[in-house]
């Protein structure tokens, strides 16, 4: 569902015309702190894994995704439940070697 914005122009948040919908900005943000997870977790080029960084975003994509969940689309739902799922695996798996 989207709102009007009434004033020509851009209102105050920055939005021209419509205002959009919450679920797909959070999709993309739980999708994106997925991958900065995967990130923190990667050893390559003499780094040690960030966990504490890396369980940050899981814990806060997982939050997002418990709120918003159920007004995703089924197909949205299930692909974000398995990246989520995915990503605390590769974390329970990398943090317990």
């Amino acid at each position: 569902m989207t709102a009007r914005v009434e004033a020509a122009g851009t209102d105050a948040a920055g939005f021209k015309g419509e205002i959009p919908a919450v679920e797909p900005l959070l999709a993309e943000m739980m999708t994106t702190l997925a991958l900065v997870a995967h990130t923190y977790l990667t050893d390559t080029d003499g780094r040690q894994p960030d966990f504490a960084s890396a369980e940050v975003a899981i814990d806060v994509a997982t939050s997002a995704f418990e709120r918003v969940k159920e007004r995703l689309r089924p197909e949205e739902r299930l692909a974000m439940a398995q990246m989520l799922t995915e990503t605390r695996m590769t974390f329970v798996r990398k943090r317990g070697m």
